[in-house]
């Protein structure tokens, strides 16, 4: 039985690492210059970035609940807001070309 504040933390876990991952895509897009740099990079390393930042809320912090089945963490915690976050990069901001930014002195 999955209590309130296991519901709670868990729903805290995947919100951050859709904003992690969101946050990470945009800083690829933005730093790097080839077209599937970005794509390639954010498949790579924003994942162990999640993994991390789930050991060490879920571990270390102990927000969460028990799912059961690994694979069910890796999709509930890991590949749910790594979509999440770069589908929201990619389809609801901007692309970083079209953004004027200010110049600097």
């Amino acid at each position: 039985m999955v209590s309130v504040v296991g519901l709670l933390g868990l729903v805290v876990i995947v919100l951050l690492n859709t904003a992690i991952a969101a946050v990470g895509t945009r800083l690829l897009r933005v730093r790097l210059e080839s077209e599937w740099g970005p794509v390639v990079y954010a498949v790579i390393l924003i994942p162990v970035v999640l993994v991390f930042t789930t050991l060490v809320l879920s571990g270390v912090f102990g927000l969460g609940s028990n799912l059961g089945d690994p694979w069910t963490v890796v999709f509930v915690v890991i590949a749910i807001p790594l979509v999440l976050g770069v589908t929201i990069d990619y389809v609801w901001m901007p692309p970083p070309e079209e953004v004027d930014l200010p110049k600097t002195a």
